[in-house]
């Protein structure tokens, strides 16, 4: 019997049955991490009205902070300042990240906000690899971005401020894919990620603090809080972390470029923003750029100067 070839890259053809299995329990926990993360920006959203953006960003990788501390525990004294160095950057790297991006989403929708938000790490992935190719990959992209403006233009705008927090958001995701490498191979564990987060909410906690104190009186803000928490942070990088030990890099990466349309499915669905055929359209090449450049970074070594990294979540 002639053996059946795989659709999905990095995996040989004739897979045994239970590797198969394997594989598609990886691509569902991969798949489960942007629904996660999505829905968890969505309820987020709920909460911006009382709490502003900058308080359920603070009161978020707070709660995320302490939870993960007790769960980790970080041997600190061990650490080197090597160590602590790649731990703040990403921590700093995170914590601007989340915060211009929650800023964003409280002015334009979410799966608009997203997709310009994916640019970062997009362009610094075809920096990298430094090909003709990859270019036509950002080139895409920004046609996606096209659209959306045009979308604007036709029909309901898109807030230019929105536009550009989703934008500095973008610029910080490209410092979250290098420091959180970087953190990856230097502290073990979860520490790493401990830490950072704790780095991350003191970073964003002179405009979130305010914000936040305001839902430490009231149960049920502080349950949607925490409940943010989980989606958007403890669940998604549980659930990545795993998916990792089952599935090739590459096949990670390119499902990953679906967040942007579970993020417009999740603000459709819980918040009512209708997105539109020009912003579909938009969605739909800001994945197809991404994919693209996931795959183009596949390349043999010798073909090469360097890796591009991959479009990583961004709200670990």
């Amino acid at each position: 019997m002639t053996p059946s070839t795989n659709p999905l890259p990095g995996i040989a053809p004739g897979t045994e049955p239970a590797a198969q299995r394997n594989l598609l329990a990886g691509v569902g926990l991969v798949i489960g991490a942007c629904i996660s993360l999505q829905f968890g920006a969505a309820v987020a959203v709920q909460l911006f009205p009382q709490l502003g953006s900058w308080g359920v960003t603070a009161l978020r990788l707070g709660l995320a902070a302490v939870i993960l501390l007790l769960i980790a525990r970080p041997r600190l004294r061990s650490w080197t300042r090597r160590q602590w160095t790649a731990v703040v950057l990403f921590g700093a790297s995170m914590g601007c990240m989340n915060g211009s991006f929650y800023a964003s989403i409280e002015r334009i929708p979410l799966g608009a906000a997203v997709s310009i938000e994916f640019l970062g790490p997009l362009v610094l992935a075809a920096v990298l690899a430094r090909r003709w190719l990859d270019g036509l990959w950002v080139a895409i992209a920004l046609a996606g971005m096209g659209l959306l403006g045009l979308d604007s233009a036709l029909g309901e705008s898109l807030d230019p401020v929105g536009v550009a927090l989703a934008l500095v958001a973008g610029v910080f995701w490209a410092g979250y894919v290098l420091t959180s490498a970087r953190v990856g191979r230097l502290v073990p564990g979860a520490g790493g990620l401990a830490v950072a987060l704790v780095v991350a909410t003191l970073v964003v906690a002179p405009l979130g603090a305010p914000g936040a104190v305001g839902a430490l009186g009231d149960p049920v803000l502080l349950g949607m809080a925490l409940v943010t928490a989980l989606l958007a942070s403890l669940v998604p990088y549980t659930l990545e972390l795993s998916a990792l030990r089952r599935v090739p890099a590459p096949v990670f990466s390119i499902l990953l470029s679906l967040e942007p349309a579970f993020a417009a499915l999740f603000g459709w669905i819980l918040l009512g923003q209708d997105s539109g055929l020009l912003r579909n359209l938009a969605i739909v090449l800001v994945i197809i750029a991404s994919a693209g450049v996931t795959l183009a970074g596949r390349r043999p070594a010798g073909q090469r100067r360097s890796a591009a990294p991959s479009a990583v979540s961004r709200n670990a």
